[in-house]
């Protein structure tokens, strides 16, 4: 059993990554962890060789014990790891022409004409040995060997949602229109992940998957958008959106225990200052805010609210403390004086439908928040009922109690065992935040890092630093894949996610090393800040 950062550990599986024997048997652990419904456990994730185990950092100091009651579960379900039957998926696949704009590439590549290649990737099942990348992907074992393929040299910007593909020794299908560099040989209408559905997600590890050719169009008519609705019958339109920003979103805390379907957690970007934001305002910390990036919107008060911005500082609006608005007020945010994001919490919270138990904006997949988007001109923001405010409205706090980083940021960071780097000393190198970054994942740029692995998609976590091939570090935030095949430089502590997270274009990071167990004191002191802060 090996420990991942400072809030997961994983539980190695025997045998050849991807296999039938050794897929078999990560299924039967991971359902044999849910169902033993440890009270600390708040994920699941299987992959090829492993599975991955997602605690609350409350019960660090049971971290024993957890690993104690893992051991004995995975000992008692060695015996049952081949029993399941696996579901076979049928799909329907419309191959070539505008369905599948790279068919006749690919039968170039391969030697083979149309029909051949058609009746080789139709010919067998494939195994799920994954479920991850985006909600609902699944990973594909067992291509025919005469299909494999490079990636395109210039990889789409959008790939459509349904497109069947070939990257490489894999086939898969895009559940979400997405940018990727796989070849398009057809197009599929079904759904592959539907976050109304009681499992979320079509196919699970240890499934099988075939799929079969469409004489016609295979696309099946999509659903409409859930129609975006106040779900508290007393709530009442509050805020109109005339600016959006850059990127302004609905987040709350987040919707643990669907990585399994491929879906991360996702959730406020800097979590700390969501929930002072809230607090300042009379909310639960877990309420829905505004996310506010670099540049923040102007809104209009269309009745009186108590409102509290916390994290980047932005102009326009004094922030740390609730301020009262009267109807008709209009809040202009500018461009961040110091930080990335913001938190714009209402007293009564934003009321969108929750998805997955959250009203987080999944901006991959499309659904929570606001119709799963970033906020635009003329949206209309209802707001739910005000609780009444534990404190004098006139308080306020030091910003301080919660530091934005500087323009160089020290961030903590711990050493996976074994490591894929060649050497530690990238704790003595500075890198610099690219532009590119975004919610996903902050991309660094400097000296390359080198490092090997082994190629096998496993789970990653918010704070899983990344090495891709060229060697510059890409530190996952809040809307992270859930499946990653790069190999691992480490893992920021989770107490630090909350300052990766107000870095802006161009600021320096500089690594330090940190033990779990300080990386695990250093979080539960935060959240004692805001216990204090809530009592």
């Amino acid at each position: 059993m090996q420990l991942l950062g400072d809030a997961a550990l994983t539980i190695p599986v025997s045998g050849q990554a991807g296999s039938a024997g050794t897929t078999a048997a990560v299924r039967a652990l991971a359902e044999a962890i849910h169902a033993a419904a440890l009270a600390d456990v708040v994920d699941i994730v299987p992959s090829p060789d492993r599975v991955t185990v997602c605690y609350d950092l409350a019960a660090a100091g049971r971290l024993d014990e957890l690993q104690a009651s893992l051991a004995a579960i995975a000992s008692d379900a060695a015996p049952h790891r081949k029993d399941h039957a696996a579901t076979v998926h049928e799909i329907p696949v419309s191959y070539g022409g505008d369905a599948g704009p790279d068919l006749d590439e690919v039968c170039r590549e391969c030697g083979l004409d149309r029909d051949t290649l058609i009746r080789r990737h139709t010919g067998g099942d494939y195994l799920v040995t994954a479920v991850g990348f985006t909600p609902g992907f699944a990973y594909l074992g067992g291509l025919d060997a005469s299909l494999t393929t490079p990636r395109r040299a210039t990889p789409r910007t959008r790939v459509p949602a349904g497109s069947v593909g070939i990257g490489g020794a894999q086939t898969g299908v895009y559940p979400f229109a997405s940018p990727g560099g796989w070849q398009i040989i057809g197009h599929t209408g079904v759904r592959f992940f539907d976050p109304e559905a009681a499992h979320p997600a079509l196919c699970r590890v240890g499934d099988r998957l075939r799929f079969v050719e469409a004489r016609g169009n295979a696309s099946l008519p999509r659903p409409p958008l859930v129609e975006v609705r106040a779900t508290d019958r007393s709530s009442r339109h509050g805020l109109t959106v005339l600016s959006p920003g850059l990127m302004t979103t609905v987040q709350d805390l987040g919707r643990p225990g669907y990585r399994a379907c491929g879906v991360t957690p996702g959730g406020a970007a800097d979590a700390a200052a969501a929930a002072v934001a809230n607090l300042l305002v009379g909310n639960p910390p877990g309420a829905a805010v505004l996310e506010l990036t670099l540049a923040g919107p102007a809104v209009r008060c269309e009745r009186d609210l108590r409102v509290a911005l916390t994290g980047a500082t932005f102009p326009g609006l004094a922030g740390w403390r609730p301020i009262e608005l009267a109807a008709g007020s209009t809040i202009t945010l500018g461009h961040a004086t110091r930080g990335c994001r913001g938190y714009l919490a209402i007293a009564g919270g934003i009321d969108v439908p929750a998805v997955l138990g959250s009203r987080s904006t999944h901006l991959a997949a499309g659904f929570g928040g606001l119709a799963g988007r970033p906020l635009q001109p003329g949206d209309r923001l209802m707001i739910g009922t005000e609780r009444t405010p534990a404190t004098d409205p006139h308080w306020s706090l030091a910003p301080d109690l919660l530091p934005l980083p500087g323009p160089s940021a020290r961030l903590r960071l711990i050493l996976p065992e074994p490591t894929a780097v060649a050497s530690s000393d990238c704790f003595t190198r500075t890198y610099r935040v690219s532009s590119q970054s975004d919610r996903m994942g902050l991309r660094l740029t400097g000296t390359a890092i080198e490092h090997h692995g082994d190629g096998i998609s496993r789970a990653v976590v918010p704070g899983t630093v990344q090495l891709p091939p060229d060697g510059q570090p890409i530190l996952l935030l809040a809307d992270s894949q859930t499946i990653g095949g790069y190999p691992v430089l480490g893992h920021v502590a989770s107490a630090d996610l909350r300052l990766a997270a107000q870095l802006q274009p161009g600021d320096e990071v500089v690594f330090e090393p940190v033990s779990r167990a300080e990386a695990q004191a250093a979080w539960q002191r935060q959240q004692e800040l805001l216990a204090d802060i809530a009592a």
